[in-house]
């Protein structure tokens, strides 16, 4: 029997025993990386969705699969599948099919092993054969695989290396010297709230003689002059100021030159929710160095997964004065209409309960602010309110920024109202998101559509995505999507979506 053909009477079989509803694309997207594994070619999948949705549509495939397939995911999502939907499936399919993790695959191994992102990239790009060649391999998800290349090949020197290096070298008193130069020009930097700095022409300037009088580099120290020398990178420090030491690092802008020869060497199915926004993905295929291969995109079922958008217009654009008082009455309002009673349940109406039956989330990215809007709220709601903590349950409400509310939104309840305070774009205030666009503008590219805008789009949609089962209320009051030309992107991003005027706390439905 065909791989495809099994794998879909097999799938079928499986659905069919569940009771909870299941991804109405499984079928579909499960024979075609059945056929990607038959033909040996690559895909890229784009599912609107996460892992734990769509993941039955690959594993089917990858278990039934006579010979070695490699999964690369991170620990997280390695360990939920290996408690729970291997195991059912083995079970549900009724195979015998070997599945093992770690960083080094036996080359006599057949059936499904798991490795990270960092383990699989590292020994791709510094060919360290810890991975037989040629193994068609499932990478899930691929929203970040730009950051997880640039992390695998970002060279940092630490606080320790410094000593290494002094020991190694006759002109040691030389580069002790310059080393506190260099210091001293670091910590004159202002403190900011990213605890990094661009590392200036001065200082590299510094660095450079550092590695021109050394007369022996110890490793790390020859990884990071080889990486300087190839150009195109981005240099930053990370500082410590309460203990005065300071990370050196280096990082190559562009990480398509080294992806582009990894994707020749085996065929890769690569997954992601949300990669880009315009038919057959041209600017992530451009981030990855992909050249042809198979691009699918599965659209949401408008039915059951459509949120509910709250988009008031007239509000000041987030870059005025006058945005913030605006901002705490809005959030105020609308926590104030979703907690009714919450303040007074044990003084004069106990009987009064919120009609939320799930938590308000609050993304406020801008640090000063969300301060400000967690104090503000606290003194209304008083405990019910916590800044970035994942102690939350029902009839509560949490004030986090975007990075937190990524980390943990799969962890925490799903909220029955997302307000958005400002759009995720990267904020032109951290050194590194400067320093990306510095170099974009050398190079005479769109920064602005290349870069910031993808990274707001994929941000967006990855934060909306719980409440789309439930339905949930999504409020935005970040009047630039209404009023730029970028602000139908903004709303096509988060379709399928119904837009209303106001907020109806009391139809709410608990889970």
């Amino acid at each position: 029997m065909i791989i495809e053909a099994q794998v879909h009477s097999s799938l079928l079989a499986f659905l069919r025993n569940q009771e909870q509803p299941h991804w109405h694309h499984h079928l579909t997207m499960a024979r075609l990386v059945a056929r990607a594994l038959r033909l040996g070619r690559s895909a890229l999948m784009q599912t609107a969705n996460g892992t734990e949705t769509y993941c039955l549509s690959y594993l089917t495939p990858a278990l039934l699969w006579e010979k070695a397939v490699i999964l690369v995911t991170p620990p997280s999502i390695q360990q939920r599948l290996l408690q729970e939907a291997i195991p059912q499936l083995l079970e549900g399919l009724e195979i015998d099919c070997a599945v093992q993790s770690g960083d080094s695959l036996p080359e006599e191994f057949q059936g499904l092993w798991l490795t990270s992102p960092v383990s699989w990239l590292r020994d791709r790009i510094y060919q360290e054969n810890r991975f037989p060649p040629h193994l068609p391999t499932i990478i899930d998800p691929a929203d970040h695989w730009e950051e997880w290349t640039r992390i695998a090949l970002t060279q940092s020197l630490q606080h320790s290396d410094w000593q290494d290096l002094f020991a190694h070298n006759n002109h040691a008193p030389d580069l002790a010297q310059k080393q506190a130069q260099l210091a001293r020009l670091i910590f004159q930097h202002p403190p900011n709230p990213y605890h990094c700095h661009l590392i200036d022409q001065d200082e590299q300037a510094i660095l450079e003689e550092i590695f021109t009088t050394a007369s022996h580099l110890p490793p790390p120290w020859q990884g990071f002059w080889q990486q300087w020398q190839q150009g195109g990178n981005l240099f930053w420090t990370a500082v410590a100021y309460q203990y005065q030491e300071f990370t050196l690092n280096i990082a190559p802008i562009e990480v398509s030159p080294v992806l582009s020869p990894i994707w020749d060497a085996q065929p890769v199915v690569l997954i992601g929710g949300f990669l880009d926004w315009e038919d057959d993905a041209p600017n992530y295929r451009q981030q990855l160095g992909l050249g042809e291969l198979t691009f699918v995109q599965f659209s949401p079922n408008r039915q059951t997964e459509h949120i509910q958008l709250y988009l008031p217009d007239r509000l000041p654009l987030p870059n005025t004065r006058e945005f913030q008082p605006v901002l705490l009455q809005q959030v105020l309002r609308l926590c104030r209409g979703g907690m009714v009673g919450q303040r007074y349940r044990h003084r004069k109406h106990p009987e009064w309960i919120s009609p939320l039956k799930r938590p308000v989330v609050v993304l406020v990215e801008d640090v000063p602010l969300r301060s400000q809007v967690g104090a503000t709220l606290a003194a209304e709601f008083g405990s019910v309110v916590q800044v970035e903590s994942t102690n939350i349950d029902e009839n509560r409400i949490l004030v986090c920024g975007w990075e937190f509310w990524q980390t943990y939104q799969d962890l925490l309840p799903t909220p029955q109202l997302l307000i958005i305070a400002t759009l995720p774009l990267p904020s032109m205030e951290n050194p590194l998101v400067a320093g990306r666009v510095t170099y974009h503008k050398q190079q005479h590219q769109d920064w602005f559509h290349r870069y910031l805008l993808p990274s707001a789009l994929r941000e967006l949609q990855r934060a909306v995505l719980p409440l789309r089962q439930q339905q949930g209320v999504v409020a935005v009051f970040d009047n630039r999507v209404n009023h730029r030309s970028y602000g139908s992107k903004i709303l096509a991003a988060l379709e399928p979506m119904a837009r209303i005027n106001y907020i109806d706390f009391m139809s709410f439905e608990g889970p």
